[in-house]
């Protein structure tokens, strides 16, 4: 017979056993090793755990106390709470006799959840756990009540709850997304997002929140689910949905010293860069010390810009890269529906930011026209305005080439004449120079010659904030409009008779973009690998032939036409045969994977030799700046601000910190242990005798001259009278 410690001591009989003494968690293993023959411990226990379920729930019907517990006995908790354990263990080995079991507990808890002790609320939470680790619950059946047990206020419970909730959902998720399973548990917790309750929606919006940026529920109907709770009753629920969009949309580091990813979740793929050898050759090896210096640090910039634009290109293409708001199913409808929402809510000037803040990065990720947004920014854009660079980086992002410039030239004036004169300070004027130079980076239709020449006067300025604000706006339209500038600014752009697209205009692609890389593929590797081809001689030749008949008289111009003339018949044959040799390269106008490899390496080569040529401000297409965050940071750019004495002390006593105490130099000498310098023995050498006889006579010859002019000096009037 067996003895259990902790249940009563009524002897049980296990059929050919002597009698002996175990606890649950030994009777447990022997139940898991010979499962027939322990069958009637079994089924004392299970009548033993529903006989304590009913005292309990009529002892907590009598002596309800608080919301936290009840005032029952606590060795009748304990009890209970050891055996739902038990059984929860070695339910798995009897199927049958405890099929009742998981469904009682589940209900048992639903339903006194709110009157259960903590302790004996969190074990049988643990229990339930176990049975759907075990693969005996569902957690589609019991997801509904892991959410309300969040609700109780218990911080423990609410942290294993949650936990399982994400961990059941990721383990489900692991080897591929499981849309029959997941489809019912998003439906639940998507109407619990929708419900006016705000304990249970804020609940069901972190764990959302929670699977979203684990990449788990990685979808639209999860993203689109997470902005709608931006509408919800509930200003709180509001606030933490704002609060999600705006951190998932944080400005990534773009450092040039921070290439290397360090979260799991971001991609691993390294950009591949083509760079000449040539010109590594050259940065390393030819020149002064100095000018290698600078070409190490020009094939530096151009390495890091390269993988800058690969990682930006590969990420809009792979589905790793991902935002709640880049996927939106009527972004303009959220756009307009938050902003009538902002103009009529009574919310702090803090949550009122956030709500711009999100409608400026939706107007600019999706080229959305919201024409009445723009005034609404003007009433906020002045110098003395809270958080004023946060506002001023929304109202950059809410522009794109899609605007109307007439929308956006009233903000744009203002902006002007509010941070950018002569008594303003020199913060704001920074500031306002680095707004103009980002608005007009993506509308530049908006800026005219007058005041662009009176902004780069502003060159000239003595701060250095100042000044470097409007060397930006001049290299930037150095590369979009030079004839804006004046000679002496316009420097040698690229394309002197560069303008900006009119409004609307927008170039369309007839041909497979980048399919000429193809017909130039040699001319490019030649470049680039910095090996001359076999016609380079011959192309020389001809040239100098062509500068020599540019030298010719006037009398023999018949035979120049004629010249021309069977020239050109000859360039309309070469150019038959290649379009033929790329016809016949291309088979029937359909390109393999191979030509759209060769195309990627050519343009990467092609975008070497581009980044280690170009000088000067880089131009960002319409898609990447829709992408790009602003950094409200980057606004105030070499803005020194002034600080407090305390800060300045801090300053001082962070630089001494790897400094010791001070100490004077006779103090450290006499401090020094060990022998004597060499400068020290040699002071305690012994002179020869001739040194120091010659030593000897000079200090007399010293006095002696010393006493000489003693005697011829001026001794004022009294010296005089006697």
């Amino acid at each position: 017979m067996v003895l259990l410690t902790g249940v009563s001591p009524e002897p049980l009989s296990a059929s050919g056993r002597s009698s002996e003494k175990l606890s649950l968690p030994s009777l447990q293993s022997k139940m898991k090793a010979d499962p027939e023959g322990y069958e009637t411990e079994l089924h004392l226990i299970h009548s033993q755990f529903n006989s304590a379920l009913e005292l309990f729930q009529q002892q907590a019907a009598l002596n309800f106390s608080s919301i936290t517990g009840v005032g029952s006995d606590p060795t009748v908790a304990k009890d209970l709470s050891d055996r739902a354990m038990f059984l929860a263990h070695v339910t798995p080995f009897y199927p049958k006799k405890l099929a009742q079991f998981p469904s009682d507990l589940a209900a048992f808890l639903k339903s006194s959840a709110r009157t259960l002790p903590s302790g004996l609320r969190v074990h049988v939470t643990q229990a339930l756990i176990l049975l759907v680790n075990r693969k005996i619950l569902d957690i589609k059946d019991i997801l509904s009540l892991f959410m309300e047990l969040q609700t109780l206020g218990d911080r423990n419970l609410r942290k294993l709850a949650f936990s399982h909730v994400v961990h059941s959902i990721r383990r489900m998720n692991k080897n591929h997304k499981n849309e029959a399973k997941n489809r019912p548990l998003q439906n639940i917790l998507f109407a619990l997002l929708q419900q006016e309750d705000e304990a249970r929606a804020k609940r069901s919006l972190i764990t959302l929140c929670e699977l979203h940026r684990r990449k788990v529920w990685f979808d639209d109907r999860t993203a689109n689910a997470i902005c709608m709770a931006c509408f919800h009753s509930s200003s709180r629920i509001m606030i933490a949905a704002l609060s999600f969009l705006l951190d998932f949309e944080k400005i990534e580091n773009d450092d040039e010293d921070s290439d290397a990813s360090s979260s799991e979740d971001e991609m691993t793929q390294s950009p591949h860069v083509v760079i000449n050898k040539e010109t590594v050759y050259k940065a390393h090896h030819k020149g002064t010390a100095a000018s290698k210096k600078k070409k190490k640090a020009k094939l530096q910039r151009a390495i890091r810009s390269m993988k800058r634009k690969q990682r930006l290109s590969s990420a809009n293409t792979s589905s790793s890269y991902y935002s709640p708001l880049n996927h939106l199913k009527d972004a303009q409808g959220f756009a307009e529906k938050l902003f009538s929402r902002l103009q009529t809510c009574n919310e702090r000037f803090e949550v009122k930011m956030m709500m711009l803040k999100v409608i400026a990065r939706t107007v600019g990720l999706h080229r959305l026209i919201l024409l009445n947004f723009y005034p609404f920014l003007q009433r906020y854009v002045q110098p003395h305005q809270k958080d004023i660079t946060n506002l001023l980086a929304a109202a950059v992002q809410a522009c794109h080439d899609m605007v109307p410039p007439d929308a956006v030239e009233p903000l744009f004036k203002q902006i002007v004449n509010q941070f950018v004169h002569d008594r303003s300070r020199t913060e704001a004027i920074a500031v306002g120079l680095n707004v103009i130079r980002e608005i007009c980076l993506r509308m530049p239709l908006l800026m005219n010659e007058d005041l662009l020449q009176d902004l780069a006067l502003y060159k000239k300025s003595h701060e250095k904030a100042v000044s470097a604000a409007a060397r930006s706006l001049i290299a930037l339209f150095r590369e979009v409009c030079p004839s804006l500038l004046v000679k002496k600014d316009r420097g040698r752009p690229v394309d002197p008779k560069a303008r900006p697209r009119a409004y609307g205009e927008v170039n369309v692609l007839s041909n497979v973009p980048d399919i000429e890389l193809l017909e130039h593929a040699d001319e490019i590797d030649g470049k680039l690998g910095g090996s001359s081809r076999p016609g380079d001689g011959e192309d020389i030749g001809n040239e100098a032939k062509m500068s020599k008949a540019g030298k010719r008289k006037l009398s023999d111009f018949d035979g120049q036409l004629i010249a021309a003339d069977t020239s050109l018949r000859a360039l309309k044959r070469l150019a038959g045969a290649k379009t033929s040799h790329a016809s016949s390269d291309t088979t029937d106008g359909i390109l393999s994977d191979e030509h759209f490899k060769r195309i990627k390496e050519l343009k990467a080569k092609k975008e070497a030799k581009t980044a280690l040529a170009q000088q000067g401000f880089k131009i960002p297409s319409s898609d990447q700046l829709s992408v790009k965050r602003v950094d409200p940071s980057k606004l105030e750019a070499h803005v020194r601000l002034r600080l407090s004495k305390e800060e300045r002390l801090a300053l001082v006593k962070a630089g001494r910190e790897d400094r010791g105490p001070y100490q004077a130099r006779t103090a450290i000498k006499q401090k020094k242990t060990g022998g004597l310098s060499n400068r020290q023995k040699e002071h305690k050498k012994n002179m020869p005798f001739a040194a120091k006889k010659a030593k000897a006579q000079r200090s007399r010859q010293e006095k002696s001259k010393k006493k000489q002019r003693s005697g011829k000096q001026f001794r004022g009037k009294k010296a005089w009278k006697q």
